[in-house]
């Protein structure tokens, strides 16, 4: 289907909404992205949230709807940095030989223990943050809700870990919210921790929430840490998803979180007497052929026979 062309004011308004999004969105250092993160990039482009006081509590509602985004998005083309979307056929693979193991290569891989695991609600979230080498920099693996159960042998590893931590990054919505207790019966004996989203989040955040179907007359079963106004708020049928925060503030808080606090940072200098005293191969003499350290006891070395 050939995209129409923009002809109206606001056809070429979101067009050029939708180049500064795409900017934003991928700054910076080239930040993959979905195209749901892109589509609120967009609204935070047509209606900024600096223009409201911050301590006033606010979420605002889409100032676009999706199916126009969609249009301006076929109108431009071609976007670095987006993310095909998960429904998208995965690439043809050949197939695997008879002789290729169906284990891993190092059949030790779940002998060692597992500090921490990262579970999203959303497949989306989950790809966008392993496109960004997340799992490498937090040392953390990363599952959507759909991989539970999860593999044993990645809950026995957690099991052997003191503190041991699995987090839960949802959306602020009572399907979301509920998802923590479901994560936590999947994982008897695991500590589990919800890194949000709550409503009290996305309303400090100001960020862009829609509005779905109220719940049913049923009580809802929410934690009891939500405020009342949270619950009044999802009670109104009110959500806000994970991928309305900016890409670059959800990379920076899922590595804060989910890496804890940092340990106190040294001086250059510091470490440069640190190195001095940590023995083989740090701090060589001048003379030729001596490994000793300055002020230390020679090192480890067979002297040449003659």
């Amino acid at each position: 289907m050939t995209p129409r062309v923009a002809v109206g004011i606001g056809d070429r308004l979101l067009d050029r909404a939708l180049a500064t999004a795409v900017e934003r969105a991928g700054a910076p250092g080239r930040i993959r992205f979905t195209e749901l993160q892109l589509y609120y990039e967009m609204c935070r482009v047509l209606r900024p949230s600096r223009l409201v006081p911050r301590r006033l509590p606010l979420t605002p509602a889409p100032p676009v709807r999706y199916e126009r985004f969609e249009e301006a998005l076929r109108r431009h083309g071609a976007v670095p940095g987006l993310l095909a979307p998960a429904s998208a056929p995965a690439p043809a693979r050949a197939p695997r030989e008879p002789s290729e193991p169906a284990e891993p290569a190092e059949p030790d891989l779940y002998d060692y223990g597992l500090p921490r695991l990262l579970v999203c609600q959303s497949r989306q979230v989950a790809r966008m943050l392993l496109a960004n080498d997340v799992h490498l920099e937090a040392a953390c693996p990363v599952f959507a809700a759909e991989d539970l159960p999860l593999d044993p042998r990645l809950v026995t590893g957690l099991g052997r870990v003191d503190g041991a931590t699995a987090h839960v990054l949802h959306d602020a919505s009572t399907e979301g919210i509920a998802l923590t207790a479901r994560v936590r019966d999947a994982l008897p004996g695991v500590r589990v921790s919800s890194m949000g989203l709550v409503p009290r989040h996305a309303t400090a955040l100001h960020l862009i929430s829609p509005r779905g179907p109220a719940p049913g007359a049923g009580p809802l079963t929410l934690p009891a840490a939500l405020e009342p106004r949270e619950r009044d708020w999802l009670a109104e049928g009110r959500f806000a998803e994970v991928e309305s925060v900016p890409p670059a503030r959800l990379l920076r808080t899922v590595l804060r979180l989910v890496r804890g606090p940092r340990t106190p940072s040294h001086s250059v200098w510091t470490g440069l007497r640190e190195l001095r005293t940590a023995g083989f191969m740090t701090w060589p003499t001048n003379r030729p052929g001596d490994t000793r350290t300055k002020g230390d006891k020679p090192a480890t070395r067979d002297p040449v026979q003659g």
